[in-house]
């Protein structure tokens, strides 16, 4: 199977000169599919849709010998996918759409994948979002194969451009017998990941991060997105992972990246985490902290390479990006607490006191800032040797912004709680660091920054997480809510935060905890 054009174009002609040709095709195409996708097989008699239909079947049943008569005579039928339902239809003996309806097609097909023979039959009953495969004989005749013409139509256009990219990455970086076995997501709506494997078990990650499409303006003409500083394209990625292999840290490498369009091939770091079923293991967090006193220490540019004759400039971490993001504490949380909005005058203040309260942030000093160094983004790799034990593997939303952000992320994780004793522990462990480094380093400084990056980080992901239930609907994140605001009031009570602590007790008193008022009774 041989690509004959440019992924950019809308269409992608394939020749198959063999059988084994149209099962790697076949193959191709099932690690694309999801459910409700609609796959349209076009082409004259004998151009060989059934072929092909029998061989998606047969892989996306998991079963190379299963038996799959052609449909023309029953017009559908049904097979127990893998994972998932998948109908394979022959429209040829079909009078028209109006005879779909009366077959229950749209109920039988919605969570499956639906395979159609023939499906100008009945083009007018079937949705316009398809891959529409046409096949053809090549030139030459029978003897020569055949070819195949894939085009997407509505959503699936873009689907089928990174595939296309997908194939030629690929092939160019040596995983094309690898199959491709999805991973669990994040918390992110447009980047995924998948597990590459090839036949000898050697293994690699895909990443799939498209550019980050522009959202609506929220304020001054500019969306969310570009005013909390949020990477747009996959190239801060890349930058980052090369900075920080630079500093002699275990980032992934990266085997082959396309960079239009989002993605990459990433070595394969493993799975064992800092955290276990009792929570944080501290030998694993210390040596956490100790990368993140090894890099602050160090002194580092804002201005990285991506790839030859290409540049990523850090943006700065500043005042507009954390007012944004605590403002989702008033947007989405507090609406998920008390069930309703603050007054304009309680939001005005609460954005004052945190633009008085950032200015000490903002006139300290700044180095790189991962924003996302916390468990489910560190991985432990035992073979390796002292700060490359620890693997990084999210980054892509760095700033130039305080250092205490970044220790806060990691010992007051949202996923795992972190005791106050061991917290203390590792914060003392990374002032040690510094100061070894750097006699002039400020403890009582460092501390005031950490409580306020700490409240504001705290505060910002009680906003993200109600945003993640009633947005995007994954409630599951609000388990985490309770560890959130624990956090949030341990570190409202330092003294750098008193007026900010006075606001939440004023207008969200559940998360501040009361001391029990004294006891002047006299004992019975």
């Amino acid at each position: 199977m041989t690509a004959q054009d440019d992924w950019q174009d809308p269409t992608w002609v394939l020749a198959l000169p063999d059988q084994e040709a149209t099962e790697r095709l076949a193959r191709l195409l099932i690690d694309e599919l999801r459910p409700g996708d609609l796959v349209t097989l076009s082409g004259g008699l004998g151009a060989g849709k059934t072929t092909l239909a029998r061989a998606l079947v047969r892989g996306l049943a998991g079963n190379p010998d299963l038996e799959v008569p052609s449909p023309t005579f029953t017009l559908v039928q049904s097979y127990e996918g893998a994972h998932h339902p998948v109908v394979h239809a022959d429209f040829y003996r079909l009078g028209g759409g109006q005879e779909l309806y009366e077959l229950g097609w749209d109920e039988m097909t919605e969570n499956a994948i639906s395979l159609v023979e023939w499906p100008e039959r009945a083009d007018d009953a079937l949705k316009a979002e398809r891959l529409d495969v046409h096949l053809d004989f090549a030139p030459g005749g029978a003897n020569a194969g055949r070819i195949a013409i894939l085009t997407g139509i509505g959503g699936f256009s873009g689907r089928l451009q990174r595939l296309k990219a997908f194939h030629a990455l690929v092939d160019r970086s040596g995983w094309t017998d690898a199959i491709r076995v999805p991973m669990q997501s994040d918390a992110s709506v447009i980047r995924s990941y998948e597990r590459l494997v090839k036949p000898d078990g050697e293994t690699s990650l895909l990443m799939i991060s498209p550019p980050r499409p522009v959202g609506p303006p929220v304020r001054r003409g500019k969306p969310y997105t570009t005013i909390a500083k949020l990477a747009e394209t996959v190239h801060a990625f890349v930058a980052m992972d090369k900075a920080l292999r630079a500093q002699g840290l275990s980032a992934p490498e990266i085997y082959g990246e396309d960079l239009d369009t989002g993605l990459l091939i990433l070595e394969d770091l493993g799975s064992e985490p800092v955290v276990n079923t009792n929570g944080p293991i501290p030998e694993r967090y210390a040596e956490a902290v100790r990368v993140l006193a090894h890099l602050h220490a160090a002194s580092l540019p804002d201005v990285l390479p991506v790839t030859e004759g290409q540049e990523y400039t850090l943006p700065p971490y500043d005042l507009e990006a954390m007012l944004i993001e605590v403002e989702l504490l008033p947007d989405w949380y507090v609406p998920h607490i008390i069930g309703s909005l603050l007054s304009g005058s309680a939001r005005a203040e609460f954005v004052n006191l945190w633009t008085e309260t950032l200015a000490e942030i903002l006139a300290g000093p700044t180095t790189w800032t991962l924003r996302d160094y916390h468990s489910p983004n560190l991985i432990w790799m035992p073979e390796r040797e002292g700060l490359q034990r620890v693997g990084v593997i999210d980054f892509q939303d760095a700033v130039l912004g305080s250092p205490a952000y970044d220790v806060a992320s990691l010992l007051q994780d949202a996923r795992t709680t972190v005791s106050p004793d061991l917290e203390l522990k590792l914060i003392g462990l990374y002032a040690r660091e510094r100061k070894a480094s750097d006699p002039q380093f400020d403890v009582a400084a460092f501390a005031r920054a950490y409580a306020i990056m700490g409240a504001q980080r705290a505060t910002k992901i009680l906003g993200i997480f109600a945003r993640l239930d009633r947005r995007d609907g994954k409630p599951h994140y609000l388990k985490h809510l309770p560890r959130i605001e624990t956090y949030l009031a341990r570190n409202l009570a330092h003294p750098a935060l008193s007026r900010l602590r006075a606001w939440y007790e004023a207008y969200l008193p559940r998360l501040i905890p009361h001391p029990p008022a004294d006891d002047t009774s006299s004992a019975p």
